[in-house]
């Protein structure tokens, strides 16, 4: 069912053929928004298209490898115009890759790849998509961080760091695009994982005392970039929205 409150936005979502990307799409399109599904997968994103519209909802795919380089940046952003038939009014920045290595075994290679695809990408999109809102009269853009990005672990310290550096992106663009028409906010998600029934995941041990106590689901970052994209978020710039069941701010220590 929709309710409008996104009704007549024309949105971008990044990485959205699976998991949060792929629920933020469907949110949007729920809530009225015309939206371009992307990633590398055609088949993938052709289901999620198939999806959307079978619920009533606008989407089309367009496929895109976001390797960090600024010209496939702005090729993502000018085949997204060109489906939208005209502007983006929302962008949200959610391609990524996660390489769990020791930072003893990680390579140059993997280490250039990932600052590429998690940091780099996302860079060059807004810098073509932000100023172009801002000329139209505004807009938002949504950057996904990430928890471990505040709160250390003992893996994954590459990737961690890119999710740092959008977060602190996030409040420079704020600065930069805000006074312009645009605001540039983020979510910091906690452990999210499409559900799989009958299926225990490693990450749930993660958010062991926490408040919530168990794995996020995906559509839980979808309504809070629905908040973020939609009027009621109006005079809300530069945060870092945490969706993360309390992880990074909540102890609940058991008596």
């Amino acid at each position: 069912m929709m309710n409008g409150r996104l009704q007549g936005r024309r949105a971008l979502v990044t990485g959205s053929t699976s998991n949060i990307g792929r629920a933020i799409a469907e949110a949007f399109a729920a809530e009225g928004a015309h939206v371009v599904v992307s990633g590398r997968s055609a088949d993938r994103g052709k289901d999620v298209v198939e999806g959307i519209r079978a619920r009533g909802g606008r989407a089309d795919f367009v496929q895109a490898d976001l390797d960090g380089t600024a010209e496939a940046s702005r090729a993502l952003a000018r085949d997204a115009v060109a489906v939208l038939g005209g502007g983006i009014d929302v962008l949200v920045n959610n391609a990524g890759i996660y390489p769990g290595d020791a930072t003893a075994d990680t390579d140059e290679q993997t280490f250039d790849r990932v600052y590429a695809v998690n940091v780099k990408a996302p860079f060059f999109l807004t810098a073509v998509i932000a100023p172009a809102m801002a000329e139209a009269g505004g807009g938002a853009i949504i950057n996904l961080g990430s928890w471990i990005a505040r709160l250390g672990v003992p893996v994954g310290a590459l990737y961690s760091s890119t999710k740092g550096a959008m977060e602190t992106l996030t409040r420079a663009s704020a600065a930069e695009f805000g006074p312009r028409g645009v605001r540039v906010n983020a979510i910091s998600p906690g452990v999210i994982l499409e559900p799989s029934p009958g299926e225990p995941s490693p990450g749930e041990v993660m958010m062991n005392g926490t408040p919530a106590g168990t794995l996020g689901d995906p559509r839980a970052i979808a309504h809070a970039a629905v908040y973020l994209a939609a009027e009621e978020s109006a005079f809300v710039h530069g945060i870092t929205l945490d969706v993360d069941g309390g992880r990074t701010t909540t102890a609940v220590i058991a008596a």
